[in-house]
């Protein structure tokens, strides 16, 4: 008996030490990896500063593991690109790629690379965060033979094989001057007249998955400047139908003089774009800029709210609006928004739409261009709904337009254009404050809209303040049937800032606001609700709204 008892402890004594070793082998080890252009060499073992790597490319020789870490030396200029090709950390232990410093200054590491295609490329991979970096990528003076619109990116996450790929997060990265063609080289005029440019551009931060079976899910870019690159500073593509991007957020981030749009998506789904500034879209300051852009449009996306921005000082002789909703989208939401001396325009929604709306923004002398000037092919609209949808015309469907306030100086035309096929349209609540004339101008894009029966039906437009009966123009078939007319008393016309459109006029606008209601023929109304609980300036909204984008104080 006692030998028994003596054996079985021998042998539980036996099998924890085999359990012990088994998890000792087995334990996931994590691993800071250093670089540094100067000192290192790659032929060190890199998991010191003292015995750093030298190139980027000794990245592609590594087994990176969760929880592993690659630093670049801070101030140290790294030329060569950043590639991560099937790598993945894990949710709890992501793979991070960042600077580091022996000051405490959070000064970051350069990559600047020449002939690279990309300053970071991250391919068919998971959990990632990448920080505290700068980029920017330039053309080789050789010579080189490209193919077809070819492209150049500071960061571009794709996907090539079938896979679920997600936890992508940039932050405090700083990408400026992106450029695929050297500064000698010149776009012919009608190359901004294409649909998107059909040539090699550089873009700053770019996520694509047109693999068909590939998921791209949870990204985050926050915190972030993209400037002085020849096309779209942040751009999301997926052209399979079931949207290939989900699950995304833009925020605390600055875009400025991008030679095509802002930010854009296209094929995308629940999305959160906030707190970003969207400055000079469309910039032709640089004869290799495409030279047209919106500050931010969306595209056969769904899901998308997009609020507290500003998008100011849009360029181009199209588009070029503060920021816009082209053709097949559901459920985008812009609120809270500032948009600002932006050429295109303050709201388009174009055809195909459904269940979309800008509510509770304020927009300043937009959609100032004219039609025929400075090669326009576009007029300038504060106002804009269109029925484009590629080829056939159709919709929009349930679009609301409410508690805005739109500003418009003497010296600009206010242009306003409904196409015939709209069914479904809100306007309440918002103030007009246009000082000079308003016109209705053709809904002219690629495929204008031809005359025909006017089939526009369910339409809601009442209670919005006009400065004068001219406010809205007169020859519009629709026409608000209970109009307000006189003066807000803005605290600062033509300000920049959004106290500015302060109402002093409490008589006219405290109260005055109605309840929003969902259209006839509108089971959806708006996916984050139709009444909202404050104003453009978090100020809560209690009672009935004011008219406008804010509620006055008691």
């Amino acid at each position: 008996m006692l030998k028994s008892i003596k054996s079985n402890s021998y042998y539980k004594f036996y099998v924890l030490l085999i359990l012990i070793g088994f998890f000792a082998c087995n334990k996931v080890r994590t691993a800071n990896y250093y670089f540094h252009p100067i000192l290192g060499s790659d032929q060190n073992s890199g998991t010191s500063k003292n015995t750093p790597f030298k190139t980027l490319s000794k990245t592609q020789d590594l087994i990176l593991l969760s929880g592993d870490s690659l630093l670049l030396a801070a101030n140290e200029v790294f030329t060569d690109a950043l590639e991560l090709k099937k790598v993945s950390g894990t949710e709890k232990k992501p793979l991070v790629i960042s600077s580091y410093s022996e000051t405490k200054n959070n000064d970051q590491a350069i990559i600047k690379t020449t002939g690279f295609l990309n300053g970071v490329l991250i391919e068919n991979s998971s959990f990632i965060e990448i920080s505290n970096i700068k980029i920017s990528a330039s053309p080789s003076k050789e010579k080189i033979t490209h193919r077809k619109k070819e492209m150049r990116c500071g960061v571009l996450v794709q996907t090539t094989e079938v896979g679920n790929y997600q936890h992508i997060y940039l932050s405090n990265i700083r990408i400026k001057d992106v450029f695929f063609e050297s500064e000698n080289f010149k776009r012919p005029l009608k190359e901004v007249k294409s649909a998107n440019g059909t040539q090699n551009y550089g873009w700053g931060i770019r996520f694509i998955n047109n693999t068909e079976g590939a998921i791209l899910n949870d990204i985050k870019v926050n915190a972030c400047i993209v400037k002085n690159v020849s096309h779209t500073g942040i751009k999301f593509t997926s052209k399979i139908n079931n949207y290939g991007i989900t699950n995304f957020v833009v925020s605390n981030t600055k875009v400025i003089e991008t030679g095509g749009p802002g930010i854009q998506m296209s094929g995308v789904k629940n999305g959160h774009i906030y707190n970003n500034l969207v400055d000079k879209s469309g910039s032709n300051n640089d004869s290799r800029k495409w030279g047209r852009g919106s500050g931010l449009w969306t595209w056969g996306s769904s899901d998308i709210l997009i609020e507290n921005n500003r998008f100011a000082n849009a360029n181009g002789p199209g588009d070029s609006a503060g920021a816009h909703i082209d053709f097949n989208c559901n459920n985008i939401v812009l609120q809270y928004n500032f948009s600002a001396n932006n050429a295109g325009g303050f709201c388009e929604i174009l055809g195909n739409n459904y269940n979309c709306a800008y509510r509770y923004n304020i927009s300043v002398n937009d959609g100032y261009r004219v039609k025929g000037e400075h090669n326009a092919f576009q007029e300038g609209k504060i106002f804009w709904l269109s029925g484009y949808s590629g080829k056939k015309r159709k919709g929009p469907f349930n679009s609301y337009f409410y508690n805005n306030t739109i500003y418009v100086k003497k010296e600009i035309n206010a242009k306003v254009a409904i196409d015939r096929m709209v069914k479904g349209v809100l306007i309440a609540n918002n103030i007009f404050h246009i000082e000079g004339a308003s016109k209705i101008v053709k809904d002219d894009q690629y495929n204008p809209e031809k005359k025909g029966k006017w089939m526009v039906s369910d339409v809601f437009f009442k209670n919005n303040l006009f400065l004068y009966a001219a406010s809205w123009p007169k020859e519009m078939r629709l026409q608000d049937e209970n109009p307000i007319f006189g003066n807000a008393n803005f605290k600062n016309n033509g300000g920049l800032k959004i106290a500015d459109y302060t109402p002093s006029n409490k008589q006219l606008i405290k109260d005055k606001g109605i309840r929003i209601p969902i259209l006839p023929n509108d089971s959806i109304g708006l996916i984050y609700g139709l009444q909202v609980e404050k104003d453009i300036l978090g100020s809560k909204i209690i009672g009935l709204p004011d008219l406008g984008a804010i509620e006055i104080d008691e």
